[in-house]
């Protein structure tokens, strides 16, 4: 009985979770693959320039 109370619980604790709206999900999810975006090509960038700049060091 220990995972039927366990499951009442949950299910009474997720009645009090302040869910986002479908606009406010949506605007988040975009806000997070933007900023992903920009960090991917912020650190590709500076890893172009350090791989350049080893390779001029080494050769």
């Amino acid at each position: 009985m220990q995972i039927v109370d366990y499951i009442k619980d949950t299910k009474g604790e997720l009645t009090h979770v302040s869910w986002p709206s479908k606009r406010q999900a949506i605007f988040y999810t975009i806000f997070v693959v933007v900023i992903s975006v920009v960090t991917a090509f912020f650190l590709g960038f500076f890893d172009y320039i350090f791989s350049i700049g080893l390779g001029k060091l080494i050769s």
